[in-house]
């Protein structure tokens, strides 16, 4: 779906084949707005929390990118209504780098988006609808460099190093390293990592991430598996998520998806800072997007989407709670505002 949407190229950046990564071509510069706009519903246990129903503006993005030699290529998307956790206009930067691809080598530098496996974590968070807790508490963009090699002309391997997603304002000195796998092979594409992530000074966690999606002709199944582990527990299933996502396009301007994840931390340590332990939460759902046009420079897309979770969620600033449904409605476009070729 994401490469119907957006067209990109999976292979442009040492980075990896992250979603919204720059499409290759010989433009110096191409400037996009994207932006959605939703009426949301959030029930508890049957009550209605006010404070989050009704109309909301979800995402409002300028996304720049361009090739300024064949090699040399930028990107840089900033996001107006992300908050600013140091008080930065910088924060609210989601990426900008640059990328020097040498053909089966490339090396980026810049902000990026970290280096972990799976196809939720993977798309666009404004081609996301109801997501596993990992996903609402990981911060997946900071700085840091990459390399990219290209092992076979369907695998990738990235080694990325980089700022500790979970830094703090007084101690910035906190690292990620990285590595990730993108195949593709047949109707069998995947995204995996291993990662091994500075959580407080000193103290790491590791994550083993596996992306699947498996594509025959107008259905799409995504599978991750995501396990995490730290010293002082047991390194398998203690902690670990699972999202799966079914897809179904019966015309090109149809999608019709069905989706559930489970995320769970037994681990009796404090080291997972984004499913935090005690967590035991399942999440269903459904949807279905309507695209009536698609094309080089625009997109609209109109969606309609409701999401029930039960079970407990350590985490009580988070939307999905026990019995909690919420449901949205809303609009998605994308709109390329200037293109310059490169002389």
């Amino acid at each position: 779906m994401k490469r119907f949407l957006l067209s990109l190229a999976l292979g442009a950046t040492a980075a990896g084949m992250y979603a919204d990564t720059p499409e290759t071509d010989e433009k110096i510069l191409n400037l996009r707005l994207e932006t959605r706009l939703d009426w949301q519903g959030d029930w508890n246990d049957g009550n209605t929390v006010k404070d989050n129903t009704g109309f909301a503006g979800k995402f409002l993005n300028l996304r720049l990118d361009g090739n300024i030699t064949s090699n040399l290529s930028y990107s840089w998307r900033q996001r107006f209504n992300k908050a600013h956790k140091d008080a930065s206009f910088f924060d609210a930067t989601d990426w900008i780098y640059l990328n020097y691809d040498l053909g089966n080598w490339s090396f980026a530098g810049g902000k990026q988006v970290v280096a972990i496996g799976g196809w939720e974590y993977d798309r666009a968070p404004i081609d996301l609808y109801g997501c596993s807790v990992f996903w609402n508490n990981i911060p997946c963009y900071d700085i840091g460099a990459s390399v990219g090699l290209k092992v076979t002309p369907s695998d990738k391997l990235t080694v990325q190093f980089c700022q500790s997603p979970f830094y703090r304002s007084d101690n910035r000195n906190m690292y990620a390293y990285n590595v990730m796998w993108n195949g593709s092979h047949g109707c069998f594409d995947a995204i995996y990592s291993a990662n091994f992530i500075e959580y407080a000074p000193g103290r790491f966690i590791n994550y083993l991430a596996l992306g699947n999606k498996f594509s025959f002709d107008k259905v799409t199944l995504e599978l991750d598996l995501m396990n995490r582990a730290s010293s002082h527990q047991k390194f398998l299933f203690k902690d670990m998520s699972v999202m799966a996502e079914l897809k179904y396009r019966p015309a090109e301007k149809w999608n019709i998806f069905a989706k559930a994840t489970y995320d769970v931390n037994k681990s009796g340590t404090d080291a997972d800072a984004t499913v935090l332990d005690g967590t035991e939460l399942k999440m269903v759902g459904a949807g279905v997007e309507f695209m009536p046009f698609v094309n080089a420079r625009h997109i609209l897309r109109f969606h309609a989407t409701g999401f029930y979770s039960w079970g407990h969620n350590a985490n009580s600033a988070n939307v999905m709670q026990d019995k909690t449904f919420t449901a949205s409605l809303g609009v998605t476009w994308y709109m390329n505002l200037l293109s310059l070729k490169r002389k």
